[in-house]
């Protein structure tokens, strides 16, 4: 699974390397060590062109009668999302791109979890598929929130867990987003493992908590560990 992300860029490097056309309530953006579920980051639709707005991680279906059901969705597997009502539509209506540099995913042995850190060896954005949804409140308030779509890991990380996020080589962000000109055939072939090299280390166990979101939940250990103690 995805269960933790990260987005550290500036939000104009961000418009450059994907260019982003508008980019909606780009005042509530801030750059993250430590992205959790039910919080917040910028996502990308096809809209008349790359549009972004924030979206809370945890897709709560339209139909949903109870918001809670988001932290149920912050994953769905590739290979099963035209079998699951709360994404078999969304694959033919409302699918993104969920902008991040690096993920967090950790690695079980027989007495604990290692937290890793996994990104592009380039430090470039990673680009994930996922799927997004509009809900309203009683109070016909609109909360836009989104999944994060998983498939086989990459060969050279599948040590550390048997699952990742599917990552966009960049040529496919267009079809993938772009609803009417991709068929769905064509743009769930698109959901495969990523292929290029990806960097992975350990990090610090601060990652572990929601509250902490520095730098040092992204440095290798050892570097963290020196960090800490000044």
């Amino acid at each position: 699974m995805c269960g933790r992300k990260t987005l550290t860029r500036n939000i104009q490097s961000i418009i450059e390397e994907m260019a982003i056309e508008e980019w909606q309530d780009s005042e509530l953006y801030s750059p993250s060590f430590n992205i959790a579920p039910s919080q917040s980051s910028p996502i990308m639709i096809d809209h008349m062109g790359r549009r972004v707005k924030p979206m809370k991680w945890g897709l709560i279906p339209n139909w949903s009668k109870d918001p809670s059901m988001g932290s149920k969705l912050i994953n769905a597997r590739s290979e099963t999302l035209l079998e699951k009502p709360s994404f078999q539509n969304l694959v033919t209506s409302k699918r993104c791109v969920v902008i991040t540099d690096g993920y967090f995913e950790w690695q079980k042995t027989s007495s604990k979890s290692i937290p890793f850190y996994i990104r592009h060896p380039e430090n470039k954005l990673l680009p994930m598929a996922g799927l997004w949804d509009i809900w309203k409140n009683a109070s016909d308030e609109s909360i836009y929130s989104y999944t994060v779509i998983t498939t086989k890991p990459a060969p050279e990380i599948e040590y550390i867990h048997h699952r990742m996020p599917v990552i966009l080589n960049p040529k496919h962000i267009n079809p993938w987003l772009q609803i009417h000109n991709t068929s769905i055939p064509n743009a769930m072939a698109l959901l495969k493992p990523y292929t290029d090299p990806l960097k992975a280390y350990p990090v610090s166990t601060l990652v572990n908590s929601p509250r902490n979101n520095r730098k040092e939940c992204i440095l290798p250990i050892e570097e963290s560990n020196s960090l800490s103690l000044f």
